[in-house]
């Protein structure tokens, strides 16, 4: 999809221009980086859903440590980068948790590189409609509930790892690139520790929103620098998760 095109689409279902910008960056950052379910695919998404566009998120907890956030049915992606640039403008000293309704929340290494970029670590977690079952079968249980983690670098690259407890994407469903029965939890004969992990970090989520779809995110100042290259001093060149 061209960029214009993507850009004509977002904006003629009423979002405004900084939210076209926005919402046109991350699914074009995922298209680029092969995460296709998460790419262009997702505004032929969008337009058979029923967005509000005129929706705007509010933070109703603000202390040292800790935000929430109430979405008032804005989308996800928005509310997140909302999230994302209120950190960057108040730093955390040194850690804070923030927690959302959001849904839908796209690839979660795009919001984290983010805040890695401005130099915190970052570790996020999203839930979903239960799409995976449990390894002995049945019906879907929990969301694939990705995780996501962001190293800085001040004088590199960020690592960046963000996985899905999915063996495939809802998101390779939506295009057509996966069957529904193929989404189950990750690790074939190991399966159950991709489920046990996409429960946990459920219940993580619902213990701060309540039973609706939603975000938790750990922001911090490293308290120790170098993480990042160290860890790209032992991988001796190979590539780490996130690099293009």
């Amino acid at each position: 999809m061209r960029p214009d095109e993507g850009r004509a689409r977002l904006a003629a279902l009423g979002f405004a221009a900084d939210d076209v910008e926005t919402l046109f960056a991350h699914f074009d950052d995922a298209e680029r980086r092969g995460k296709l379910g998460h790419g262009h695919a997702r505004i032929e998404w969008l337009e058979t859903q029923a967005p509000d566009p005129t929706a705007r998120p509010e933070k109703t907890v603000s202390t040292p440590g800790f935000d929430a956030w109430e979405s008032r049915g804005t989308l996800g992606y928005l509310v997140l980068a909302r999230i994302c640039a209120d950190l960057v403008a108040r730093e955390p000293d040194p850690v804070r948790v923030v927690a959302a309704d959001a849904f839908p929340t796209g690839h979660l290494g795009y919001w984290v590189r983010r805040l890695a970029d401005a130099g915190l670590v970052a570790a996020l977690t999203a839930t979903s409609p239960a799409r995976l079952p449990h390894p002995a079968g049945g019906r879907p249980v929990v969301g694939t509930n990705p995780l996501a983690v962001g190293l800085p670098d001040p004088a590199g690259r960020p690592i960046v790892v963000d996985a899905s407890m999915g063996a495939v994407t809802y998101g390779d469903v939506i295009r057509g690139a996966a069957r529904p029965e193929e989404l189950v939890p990750f690790g074939g004969p190991q399966a159950h520790k991709a489920f046990a992990l996409a429960l946990g970090l459920e219940g993580l989520v619902q213990s701060f929103v309540g039973d609706r779809y939603g975000i938790v995110l750990v922001a911090a100042k490293p308290q120790a620098d170098g993480a990042a290259a160290r860890l790209r001093e032992r991988a001796a060149g190979l590539r780490l998760p996130g690099d293009s």
